[in-house]
């Protein structure tokens, strides 16, 4: 993407996901980390999902976007079920343009959006 075509601070972009138990044993597969908390199902027959593979749904709007990441930080409030909706949006807070690259600064917001009710 051209960086004049990147999303002007303000913007908010979405992607939400649903995981389901295959994705968690692929990821299991992947990563190694088949803890009995990812392979045995809860007593409402879900797996937990890695807390790693919820992480990549911000990873799909910066791939929509044709961007790279330098950093991101991470920090995990509430477990994740297979099941579950997950909603991430990314707020753009600041781009800098350049002649042939951008930086953009974004505040990412990843939350279960279950009939529960989980939104911020």
């Amino acid at each position: 993407m051209h960086p004049d075509d990147l999303p002007d601070p303000g913007s908010v972009l979405r992607h939400e996901r649903t995981f389901t138990t295959d994705d968690v044993r692929a990821f299991a597969g992947v990563s190694g980390d088949r803890g009995d908390h990812h392979e045995v199902p809860d007593d409402e027959g879900r797996l937990l999902v890695h807390g790693l593979l919820t992480a990549t749904l911000p990873t799909k709007i910066g791939g929509d976007l044709d961007v790279l990441a330098r950093e991101m930080t991470y920090e995990f409030l509430r477990p994740v079920y297979t099941g579950q909706r997950i909603v991430c949006e990314v707020t753009v807070t600041d781009v800098t343009r350049r002649d042939d690259r951008a930086e953009m600064t974004a505040d990412i917001v990843c939350y279960r959006g279950d009939a529960d009710g989980e939104e911020p």
